[in-house]
């Protein structure tokens, strides 16, 4: 029973604790009736620390979701596979990292190793077989939290180790005697934090050279001729709108002063050809045009609204304009009732910043939604 000064937000915490709960079970026993289980691995784990936890019950952890500190990055991780022997309550206690999964996997299932792949993890099976006593090697992990375009240095890190945590380059914490990081002990440890940190630095020097490899989306490939694209990555300073309650408000238009749109998407064009470049200000599935309002949707149930009960505004877009490695190469009318301005152009094999947008009232608004097919 929940109590009588019960937040809502604290009921939609445990709501979803049920929901997950429940949504396990129906999956374990879909396993079940399609008689797989017996040779399942199934894993339960999380992707980051407890959201709403730390209000709550958090194991004595420190803080929450994105901090360095362990409740922010601290998961549950468990096992189950029947033909493997995995079937007993087994608690493994040395520290681990989500970088070790498909290691492991591979080493379970006896699958070969790409001989081209460099795994930053290690596998540990001997750690989940109750058989066995292993005499595991002490071991340095990150977790490095950025939120940002480009990696900052120490930037929400945090290197572990079986008994400590430097966090930031700066804190440290004996996790042993110290679960909850209370005491910062980097002062009497300064030999304890100079190795944290060396290990820190050769691996932010492994990994420097790739920040500016953009991760791109490929366009052209053949297997996959149409792509939709979404505002959600834009590479832009600012956070781009990653969700349906922003891109239905247009955010963009409570900012003051004339628009600029600055945001673009890191696209590859697999083979040079022909592509029509769709500009949209709502997706394709709503069939809606692109100067028309959105109708708010349903909510659900639970502490805060949905997302889609904001009502999709209209843009007053005059033109749509093709945007490519910063310069305009192409601009049409939008026609009354157009869902899209569509655009057929050449594009050359290689890498480019694809960046349409819609001309309106107070500037540029970036086209939250665009569809690029290969012609030929």
């Amino acid at each position: 029973m929940l109590a009588a000064d019960q937040s809502d937000n604290i009921a939609a915490f445990y709501g979803m604790i049920t929901n997950i709960d429940d949504n396990v079970g129906k999956t374990r026993e879909l396993i079940e009736e399609l008689g797989i289980a017996e040779n399942t691995i199934f894993i339960f784990t999380t992707d980051n620390g407890t959201a709403s936890g730390p209000k709550i019950y958090n194991a004595g952890m420190r803080a929450g979701k994105g901090s360095p500190y362990d409740g922010g990055h601290r998961v549950p991780f468990f096992v189950h596979w029947p033909a493997g022997g995995l079937t007993k309550q087994h608690h493994v206690d040395q520290l681990t990292h989500a970088v070790d999964i498909v290691p492991t996997l591979l080493d379970m299932t006896g699958v070969p190793k790409p001989e081209s792949v460099k795994f930053d993890g290690v596998s540990i099976a001997s750690l989940l077989d109750p058989t066995k006593d292993v005499d595991w090697p002490e071991r340095f992990v990150i977790s490095d939290s950025q939120r940002v375009r480009d990696p900052i240095k120490w930037r929400g890190s945090s290197v572990m180790s079986q008994q400590y945590r430097l966090i930031n380059g700066k804190e440290l914490y004996d996790i042993a005697a110290d679960p909850g990081q209370k005491n910062n002990i980097a002062k009497k440890r300064p030999q304890v934090v100079a190795k944290m940190r060396e290990f820190y630095e050769q691996w932010w020097a492994e990994l420097e050279p790739t920040f500016s490899q953009t991760t791109e989306i490929y366009l052209g490939h053949p297997e996959h001729p149409v792509v939709s694209l979404t505002a959600h990555d834009w590479i832009q300073e600012v956070y781009p709108p990653w969700h349906q309650g922003s891109i239905r408000a247009a955010i963009e238009l409570q900012a003051s002063g004339e628009l600029v749109h600055k945001g673009h998407w890191a696209v590859k064009v697999i083979q040079d050809g022909t592509y029509e470049i769709s500009l949209r200000r709502w997706p394709v599935e709503s069939g809606t045009a692109i100067n028309a309002p959105l109708s708010a949707g349903d909510n659900v149930s639970g502490a805060a609204k949905a997302f889609r009960t904001t009502p999709g505004v209209v843009i007053g877009a005059t033109h749509g304009v093709l945007r490519l490695d910063g310069k305009d190469l192409d601009r049409k009318p939008v026609e009354t009732d157009a869902e899209a301005v569509r655009f057929v152009t050449k594009l050359k094999k290689g890498s480019h910043q694809l960046a349409p947008y819609f001309e309106i009232k107070d500037g540029e608004l970036g086209a939250y939604y665009v569809v690029v097919t290969h012609l030929d």
